[in-house]
């Protein structure tokens, strides 16, 4: 098998990919972003023999000095590093420097393409960040016990519209809509902000529709939702949740439904075009290219479920969590 570089940022996203990757029998090399990532992914890492190197949010070149010396030749991106503290906040070093010099457009598509683009010049492919974690992806249909009603799904194919056209223009991949109305829209605060800020706004009753981008590059900014996010729908009295089938990363498996049976939330998968074509032949070739072998295909068969995989976190992280996790500009 092959060595699989991890670059990892916050969240559980993190473990739960390095569980995925080492289930498969790939060796890990994780670089952990140390202003982002998780003390306890340290020990995570020395469990599943696996070298972590801690890099400073900015130190590209560091960053790639790591995985090839370790022999990497492919990498996913997995955690959240916030959007803000990606344009602010951090000293780039002089390969990073070089990429920030050379965007047309300060936001997360265009520099974490940017950046992939240098790590494919230094012979490191950049795989997608779910490429061993197909049992957490979304599923169509309802996910929950409780159906949607009439209004919720009127809400819904009213959302979808606006969603859509806001998460092209990678603005953010998340509204809230109340009775037809778009109540708030995701900047770079995070799903579980632009809920509270609904709430203040609409009070309770609105829904909440969280998409892929419409050419969603699964590499990075794949849309992830976990029980913080039922619990922050829950405090602000939202109804219902649609996510993507086959491209939405539900972190916490099981527990994410029963959360939001336990919350009466509809939780629906929407399925698209994308979807359609991701759950044939596109994942498969991913997981593929990772293990380079033909044994790869009889691995990801037998790849953990869920609340196997959920169990990689932090005790801190399973008992909580955090929705809306992002892989280095993951929304």
């Amino acid at each position: 098998m092959s060595r699989i570089g991890l670059i990892a940022g916050n969240g559980r996203f993190p473990f739960l990919a390095l569980q995925g990757a080492r289930s498969l029998g790939h060796d890990v090399t994780v670089v952990a972003v140390k202003e982002e990532a998780f003390p306890e992914l340290e020990g995570a890492a020395r469990a599943a023999g696996a070298d972590l190197t801690w890099v400073s949010l900015g130190h590209l070149g560091k960053c790639i000095k790591v995985l090839k010396q370790a022999g990497v030749r492919q990498a996913i991106m997995a955690g959240q590093v916030k959007h803000a503290k990606i344009f602010s906040g951090i000293i780039p070093d002089l390969t990073l420097l070089s990429v920030l010099t050379k965007l047309k457009a300060r936001n997360t598509d265009a520099l974490i393409s940017a950046v992939a683009e240098v790590l494919r010049g230094e012979g490191i492919e950049l795989l997608d960040s779910t490429a061993f974690l197909a049992p957490l992806l979304a599923r169509p249909g309802t996910l929950g016990r409780r159906e949607p009603s009439t209004e919720e799904m009127e809400d819904f194919a009213f959302g979808y519209r606006m969603a859509d056209a806001i998460a092209a223009m990678d603005i953010g991949q998340t509204i809230v809509v109340r009775h037809k109305a778009v109540v708030a829209v995701e900047a770079m605060e995070g799903t579980d902000a632009v809920i509270a800020r609904a709430a203040e706004i609409a009070g309770p009753g609105t829904r909440v529709v969280k998409v892929a981008k419409p050419n969603q590059d699964m590499r990075f900014d794949v849309p992830v939702v976990g029980v913080a996010t039922i619990e922050a729908m829950h405090a602000a009295g939202a109804t219902a949740l649609t996510i993507d089938a086959g491209r939405t990363v539900i972190l916490d498996g099981d527990r994410f439904i029963e959360a939001a049976d336990a919350a009466g939330i509809v939780v629906i998968g929407r399925t698209t075009q994308n979807a359609n074509e991701r759950s044939g032949a596109g994942h498969a070739n991913g997981a593929e290219r990772a293990a380079k072998s033909e044994r790869s295909g009889e691995s990801q068969a037998g790849c953990r479920g869920p609340r196997q995989l959920d169990d990689a976190a932090p005790a801190s992280e399973r008992a909580g969590g955090s929705g809306g996790a992002k892989p280095p500009g993951q929304s």
